[in-house]
């Protein structure tokens, strides 16, 4: 696809991989305004091309009692508040069919969850808005199976579908990446491998999913070596206290350093 498509998406021609970031959900105005600031900030540094990422309501949830949301309307008009603040585009996830012109109006991208990548009825629907579509990979599928939902996409009407890579599970409480997938999937569209995702421990007696927060780095140099088009990963100025994943969640202070390091990797990369 062409990135030059999503409404204010910089630094293109940095020649960079692209960034998708923020909170797992949106909590508040002042917690979304406060992380999108300090992304902008260092992406703007580093000429990083940068889509703001947060969940509007957070429908897979271990537990009945887990945080959802802070409602929908609500979440919604601070992601475009942010979108408008800073100039930079934004991404939401959606669960349902109508949540599809919901969202879009709000919103430059609509990620499809990876558990529900395959639900036909949401990827078309989501491909109707016109909006930029990413396609999470399922836990469960192959890279090579990743182009059946790219075509739904553009059987669609709709060219702009890009793919995240989230891991493939690993027994029943781990995750693990492969890194073939990524060159892959490349071959049917634009590719983004999500670091903190695939990072996650699910399933875990408790019901509140584990993570390896300590591996973020690892995963992400591997993908920037691989050729991967785009990153996406979630940060919290407060991991320990965030409403939704923040045991695989990026301290917010710890981007920068992170950033400027696989920056440098991919301009290794570039010169060979």
């Amino acid at each position: 696809m062409d990135l030059s498509n999503i409404k204010n998406l910089k630094n293109l021609d940095a020649n960079n991989f692209f960034l998708l970031a923020g909170p797992c959900a949106i909590e508040g105005e002042e917690m979304a305004l406060r992380i999108a600031e300090k992304v902008v900030d260092i992406t703007s540094k580093l000429k990083i091309p940068y889509v703001f990422k947060g969940s509007f309501k957070k429908a897979n949830r271990s537990r009945i009692d887990s945080f959802t949301g802070i409602g929908n309307k609500k979440a919604l008009k601070i992601l475009r508040k942010v979108g408008e603040t800073f100039e930079v585009p934004t991404v939401t996830d959606i669960h349902e069919n109508e949540d599809a012109a919901m969202a879009a109006e709000y919103v430059d991208i609509l990620q499809i969850p990876a558990f529900l990548v395959r639900q036909t009825d949401l990827v078309v629907a989501a491909a109707e808005t016109g909006k930029t579509v990413n396609l999470k990979k399922g836990q469960f599928m192959s890279p090579e199976a990743m182009q059946h939902a790219v075509r739904k996409v553009k059987d669609s009407g709709n060219d702009n579908a890009m793919i995240t890579d989230r891991g493939t599970m690993f027994g029943y409480q781990d995750m693990i990446v492969d890194f073939r997938g990524i060159p892959t999937m490349k071959q049917f569209g634009t590719t983004v491998l999500d670091v903190t995702h695939s990072l996650q421990q699910p399933n875990q007696s408790s019901g509140v999913t584990g993570g390896r927060p300590d591996m973020i780095e690892t995963i992400a140099r591997a993908g920037v070596v691989t050729g991967v088009d785009g990153l996406f990963m979630e940060t919290h100025f407060d991991p320990a206290n965030a409403k939704s994943d923040g045991a695989n969640m990026l301290h917010l202070d710890h981007l920068e350093k992170l950033l400027s390091n696989l920056v440098a990797i991919r301009q290794t990369v570039n010169q060979l």
